[in-house]
C-alpha cells in the first residue's frame, strides 16, 4: 500500500516488484514505532506527487469490526532526506523461479516454485523508483542477482501522468518520467540481471512494470492503460533481442488502492485499455482493499480488478491480519457469489530493520490461515514473497 491516498503506516514485504507511485505517510524516512496495540503501522518511503504537491491524509476503517485507522501519506522525499534503511543482505542461497503466464493465469493454474515451500521461500525486492537512469537500474538488478532470488519483482515507477506530449508517471522523486524511459531503465535493470547471474544459473524473473491508481494525471486513462500494456510487450521483445530471456520475463504491475479512485471510473478505464491492447502479459494489482469489499467500492468492482479482469491476479499488500482477512473475505466472495477462485499470484510486504514490520513468511501463513477461516478450498497461494522498499 504505497501510496495509498495519504501516506499510509504499512508494513510492506514479499515479493519484488517494480512500481510506480505508492508511499505510506508520515514524515519521509520515520517509520513509527510499533506498540502492541498498533502494531498494523508503518510508515512509507516516499510519497507520490502531482504537480509537485504533497499528498493529501485519508482515514480507512479497517473492516466494520475493526478501529478506524487514520493513514496520511509522507512528502515527497527532498534531496537531502534520509533514505529507508534496509535489512543487510543476506548470503543468497540460489532459488529457481517459475513466473506465471497469462494462460495459466486465465486456467487458475498458478506457477509455483517447484524448488521452493512456504516455509523456505524467500522474497525478492521490490521498489520505488526515483529515477530511470540505466546505470542505476542496472546496479539494482545486478544487486537482485547477487541475493540469488527468483520469482516476482515489481519496479513502481509511480503516478500515471501526461505531459502534454507523451504518457508516463511521476516518479518518487516528483519528476515526470515518459513510457519509452520506464521501459529503457526496465531493459536495464534485466541487463544488470542476467550480467551478475552465476554461470549456468536458471534463476528467473517476471520483471513488473508498476504504477498505481492513485489520481492519476492523464487525459484519457483507457489509452494510459493501453499504452501500458504495448510497452510491457515492447520490454518483451527487447528482453528476447538481447537474449535475456531466459532469466527475464515481461509483466506489469498497479497498485491499487479504492480510496484513490472513490468513483472506480479512472481504474476500471485503465484496465479495460490494458485488456484491450490484447498483449497477453499478466498485470498484478499489488495493492490493497481498505477496508474491505463495500467499504469504498463493491465486491464486483474490486472482484473486477483484483482476479476477474483477464490477464489480472492479486499480489496483495498483506501488513497485518486485519489486511488478510479482508482479502480472505473477497475470496469467498468470489467462490460462491461468482463461482471462479481468486488468483492470488503471491504476497507482497514492506518490513524494514527499522519498522520491524510484518516479514514475508509470516505474511503469507496469515493470509493462508485468514482463507481456512472462511472456508477450505477458497483460494491458494503461491509462496511467492516480495518486500517493496524505496530505491536508494
Amino acid at each position: 500500500m504505497v501510496f495509498k491516498g495519504a501516506m499510509r503506516l504499512l508494513v510492506l514485504g514479499g515479493v519484488a516488484l517494480v512500481a510506480t507511485g505508492g508511499v505510506a505517510s508520515r514524515l519521509p524516512g520515520h517509520a513509527a514505532p510499533l506498540t502492541a496495540q498498533s502494531a498494523t503501522d508503518l510508515s512509507r518511503p516516499a510519497a507520490y506527487t502531482a504537480f509537485g504537491r504533497a499528498l493529501r491524509g485519508v482515514a480507512v476503517h479497517e473492516s466494520k469490526k475493526s478501529a478506524v485507522r487514520h493513514l496520511a501519506k509522507p512528502a515527497p522525499p527532498r534531496p537531502h532526506a534520509q533514505t529507508p534503511h534496509t535489512a543487510h543482505p543476506r548470503t543468497a542461497h540460489p532459488q529457481t523461479a517459475h513466473p506465471q503466464t497469462a494462460a495459466q493465469l486465465q486456467t487458475g493454474q498458478l506457477a509455483q516454485a517447484q524448488t521452493v515451500s512456504a516455509s523456505t521461500a524467500r522474497a525478492t525486492i521490490s521498489l520505488y523508483e526515483h529515477t530511470t537512469s540505466q546505470a542505476a537500474l542496472r546496479d539494482q538488478g545486478c544487486e537482485a542477482a547477487k541475493r540469488g532470488v527468483g520469482g516476482i519483482v515489481i519496479l513502481d515507477f509511480g503516478q500515471p501522468a501526461y505531459n502534454g506530449h507523451t504518457y508516463g508517471t511521476y516518479l518518487f522523486s516528483g519528476r515526470f518520467a515518459g513510457n519509452a524511459k520506464i521501459t529503457g531503465a526496465m531493459l536495464a535493470y534485466a541487463l544488470g540481471y542476467r550480467s551478475c547471474l552465476p554461470q549456468g544459473s536458471t534463476l528467473s524473473i517476471s520483471l513488473a512494470r508498476g504504477t498505481s491508481n492513485y489520481h492519476p494525471q492523464v487525459p484519457n486513462a483507457y489509452q494510459a492503460g493501453s499504452r501500458w500494456a504495448r510497452e510491457t510487450q515492447k520490454l518483451e521483445r527487447l528482453l528476447g533481442e538481447r537474449g535475456l530471456a531466459r532469466h527475464v520475463t515481461s509483466a506489469a504491475a498497479d497498485d491499487v488502492e479504492p480510496s484513490w479512485d472513490r468513483s472506480f471510473h479512472r481504474t476500471r478505464d485503465f484496465f479495460r485499455g490494458y485488456r484491450a491492447a490484447g498483449t497477453g502479459h499478466v498485470l498484478y494489482n499489488f495493492g490493497s482493499l481498505d477496508g474491505g469489499v463495500g467499504s469504498v467500492w463493491n465486491a464486483k468492482q474490486i472482484f473486477y480488478v483484483a482476479s476477474g479482469m483477464k490477464y489480472v491476479a492479486a499480489i496483495p499488500e498483506i501488513y497485518n491480519h486485519a489486511m488478510a482477512q479482508q482479502w480472505a473475505e473477497l475470496a469467498h466472495i468470489a467462490k460462491h457469489r461468482y463461482h471462479r477462485p481468486l488468483k492470488f499470484a503471491g504476497v507482497m510486504t514492506q518490513h524494514t530493520s527499522r519498522n520491524h514490520a510484518m516479514k514475508p513468511r509470516d505474511a503469507h501463513k496469515v493470509l493462508v490461515r485468514a482463507l481456512a477461516s472462511v472456508g477450505s478450498g477458497v483460494a491458494e497461494v503461491p509462496p511467492a514473497l516480495t518486500n517493496i522498499r524505496s530505491a536508494e
